[in-house]
């Protein structure tokens, strides 16, 4: 099943993910030389290709002797962000003259982040109109994770809060046209709530005729 819904959404590039990872790299190695920095950029993937490992290794052969790593997650969460710190320092452990790192948390409410999620929202609305319109809400799922995580103190619950309230606001929603969710449960264990199916067929259920799913 997993399979058919990856080939739905393949290109013929590959896989989206990668391919647009790669447009980030490349256009962001060009921003920062029109700025006049100094810095090399290498994408690098927790599981897959590019590794870490082998980006780490470019790096140091070219003689890179400080990095700023960035987990391409908005919000921090000990099941990704950290798993990316916990690669990164095994892939040095093995390094017998390790770099200066330094590392970005989180950027879940940067106003640069919120302003790209808006205009996304925005050219979605003027190609398609609003769900809201129509008896719709603008739903906002994020991935999920199991609600131990929380109750052990992870922030991932709370910043996925605060992406959706910022973003709300940031469109001029008021609390009853959106609703966060969260997606990709799997197990028998509790996972953060509410849940994104539900919900949906929840929307339907209440006279709903269109949504909008970002």
């Amino acid at each position: 099943k997993s399979a058919a819904k990856y080939a739905a959404i393949w290109s013929e590039q590959g896989s989206p993910l990668l391919v647009h990872s790669q447009q980030q790299t490349v256009l962001l190695r060009g921003y920062l030389g029109n700025q006049g920095v100094e810095a090399d950029v290498e994408l690098a993937m927790r599981y897959g290709e590019p590794s870490i490992e082998s980006a780490l290794r470019r790096l140091a052969e070219r003689g890179v002797d400080r990095l700023l790593i960035l987990p391409m997650y908005p919000q921090y969460s000990a099941t990704t962000t950290a798993s990316v710190l916990d690669e990164v320092f095994s892939c040095l452990g093995r390094v017998r003259n390790i770099p200066e790192v330094r590392w970005i948390k989180h950027f879940h409410d940067h106003p640069g982040f919120i302003a790209a999620l808006r205009q996304s929202v925005l050219d979605h609305w003027k190609r398609h109109g609003r769900a809201q319109d129509r008896g719709g809400k603008l739903v906002m799922s994020f991935h999920g994770v199991p609600k131990r995580t929380l109750l052990l103190g992870d922030p991932y619950h709370c910043e996925c809060q605060k992406t959706g309230r910022l973003l709300a606001e940031s469109l001029g929603l008021g609390p009853d046209q959106y609703v966060v969710t969260f997606q990709s449960r799997f197990g028998r264990a509790e996972w953060l709530q509410p849940y994104t199916a539900p919900t949906l067929e929840a929307l339907a259920r209440g006279g709903a005729k269109a949504v909008d799913v970002i």
